[in-house]
């Protein structure tokens, strides 16, 4: 079982606050605090921690962040042949803002992430042989994550698309390279062109999506729980009652806990199943890649509910 992670790596730098600030509003934050993150690095740490072997393709600067990054992902057990130490540029950073509600907003600056090339892809190709995914997110230039799925779909890879955050351009040109697409509902909205805020609209959403290419999408509906759409299918898996502490990786632990579950032969219910309880753990826990459950932690999670998730 192996994944491949082609994605972003950042810094992120954390405030914590009683509220979210108003725009042009000041306010005093409580605590900060920096921890690794990026979109990429925290869904690739989510699946080594669920002990599937991950390797991650992408880039950090030459600078101490970019140093901590690489540390930190070798120590979560995540394989980093594929990260290249950028020299002309530092490490991307993501300003977090952090509510006492679990509330977030985040501005990333993408610093090496942007850089990602065709050189980056040469060591994708590396790695996909006898891979069982790629996992995908858009934290790096599109036309790179466009090849990235290309080349997966060219050697029979299971392409995994989580499309956050959204882009200015249109996406729809991805979407047959793309295996399951997993957007949040507020991504899901910005990409359909109207609100999704509950099953009905997302799966209004999904059925575009597929339209437009997309073979299984999966929409996470945030407390309610996560709406899946198959060709043929159609099934809704409700939220787990948790307390969010911090909803920051939530998202990133879902696609973690899904893709591992797929890795391992588990059927898409379950699968999804796996998503939404790891997406939970998470949020009951401050930080990114430090809030992303092991697998005991989430077997017994599940164990307590009735749910068993094997060995």
């Amino acid at each position: 079982m192996t994944v491949v992670v082609f994605g972003s790596i950042n810094m992120d730098l954390v405030t914590r606050t009683s509220r979210l600030p108003q725009p042009s509003e000041t306010i005093i934050g409580s605590e900060f605090f920096t921890t690794p993150g990026g979109k990429g690095a925290n869904q690739a740490v989510a699946l080594a921690k669920l002990k599937v072997l991950t390797q991650m393709v992408g880039r950090v600067g030459s600078d101490g962040f970019g140093h901590q990054l690489l540390e930190s992902l070798q120590a979560a057990g995540v394989k980093i042949r594929g990260v290249h130490v950028d020299h002309s540029t530092h490490s991307g950073v993501a300003v977090i803002t952090v509510a006492d509600s679990g509330e977030n907003q985040i501005i990333g600056v993408l610093g090496a992430n942007g850089e990602l090339d065709e050189t980056d892809i040469k060591r994708l190709l590396e790695l996909l042989p006898g891979a069982d995914a790629l996992l995908l997110q858009l934290e790096v230039p599109l036309v790179v994550v466009r090849r990235a799925a290309q080349a997966a779909r060219q050697a029979g890879v299971r392409v995994l698309l989580d499309p956050a955050p959204v882009p200015g351009e249109a996406i729809a040109d991805l979407y047959p390279f793309v295996d399951i697409l997993l957007p949040n509902e507020v991504e899901a909205g910005h990409l359909a062109g109207f609100p999704v805020h509950s099953p009905e609209t997302a799966a209004q959403a999904a059925a575009l999506f597929q339209q437009q290419g997309a073979q299984t999408v999966i929409v996470k509906l945030g407390a309610q729980g996560a709406l899946c759409v198959t060709p043929d299918d159609t099934f809704f898996v409700p939220a787990f009652s948790i307390t969010a502490i911090d909803t920051v990786a939530a998202g990133d632990a879902f696609a973690g806990g899904l893709t591992a579950a797929l890795v391992e032969g588990k059927s898409l219910r379950e699968a999804v199943v796996w998503g939404t309880a790891a997406g939970a753990l998470a949020a009951t826990k401050v930080g990114a890649q430090s809030a992303m459950p092991d697998r005991d932690t989430l077997e017994v999670f599940l164990q307590k509910r009735g749910l068993g998730i094997g060995n």
